[in-house]
């Protein structure tokens, strides 16, 4: 009887690890997930359709920040809102020269436009333009001007 009550206490032991480590693979996934914003290449290629700079637009446009972006963002978008703390991932600190240097136009309004956990998207909530002029408050902001637009699909 030992041995058949071993063998019960290591199955049952093995059962317990492999749950444990499913579940650990699923937390570590998730958060990787949570945390990658995928832009689509074409969406990378969109240019900014506004003729406005940046300061012009961040005028325009700081009423709509106020009301839609700022509780996340903050009132200055070092992303310290009285929500930041809410969330995981925190909002993006939208002074950060060396964040946005690198982004394009197209992926600043892509990702305005869709959201992602836990940030809403504004598609139906902003139009077009509005989305545009908020594009241009993040340049203002982080003090940057677009890249170039990538013009070949980088090779995966």
């Amino acid at each position: 009887m030992p041995n058949r009550r071993q063998s019960l206490s290591t199955r049952s032991a093995t059962l317990i690890l492999i749950v444990l480590f499913s579940l650990a693979a699923y937390v570590a996934y998730t958060a990787f997930i949570r945390s990658v914003w995928a832009v689509p290449f074409e969406a990378k290629q969109v240019k900014n359709p506004l003729l406005l700079d940046p300061p012009s637009a961040a005028k325009q446009i700081s009423p709509i920040f106020r009301d839609k972006c700022s509780e996340c963002h903050g009132e200055t978008g070092q992303g310290n809102g009285p929500q930041a703390k809410m969330y995981d991932p925190r909002p993006s600190n939208l002074t950060e020269t060396s964040r946005f240097k690198d982004v394009t136009d197209g992926e600043l309004f892509y990702v305005i436009t869709t959201g992602h956990k836990p940030m809403p998207s504004y598609r139906k909530k902003l139009t077009d333009e509005q989305r545009w002029q908020l594009v241009l408050l993040v340049r203002y902001l982080s003090n940057t001007t677009p890249p170039p637009v990538p013009t070949a699909k980088p090779s995966e």
